[in-house]
């Protein structure tokens, strides 16, 4: 399976952005999909995750009420929709694929390549 996320770019503080990740290969409705993020010198940190057999959601603390991850089994796309940005939020955004619910990197074992989000003050 191969993930290619899309959509980073440079904002300004307040604007919003919307990242995907398209999966080519199979996602099973036991599989869950992933946003990390990582800034140099930092652990990649869990952003958001789904369930693609539910849709069910789950956010980090720092993001809940801005950011919204969602997918389109359709077209096998995993997407964040981030709002509200602040600078703190700048850092490379991963799509992953894990077999479990986990907030941590190795609950999944397929990666993106990453996209870079810049936020302005």
């Amino acid at each position: 399976v191969q993930l290619q996320a899309s959509g980073g770019g440079l904002v300004q503080a307040g604007d919003s952005l919307t990242l995907s990740c398209a999966v080519s290969g199979r996602i099973f409705s036991s599989n869950v999909m992933g946003w990390f993020r990582q800034v140099p010198g930092k652990e990649r940190e869990f952003v958001a995750a789904v369930r693609w057999g539910t849709g069910a959601a789950y956010y980090a603390d720092f993001v809940k009420g801005r950011f919204t991850i969602s997918r389109d089994s359709a077209k096998n796309t995993v997407y964040l929709q981030m709002n509200s940005l602040k600078p703190e939020d700048t850092a490379v955004y991963y799509c992953a694929r894990g077999v479990s619910l986990g907030t941590l990197p190795k609950s999944y074992n397929s990666w993106g390549q990453g996209t870079l989000v810049t936020v302005s003050s």
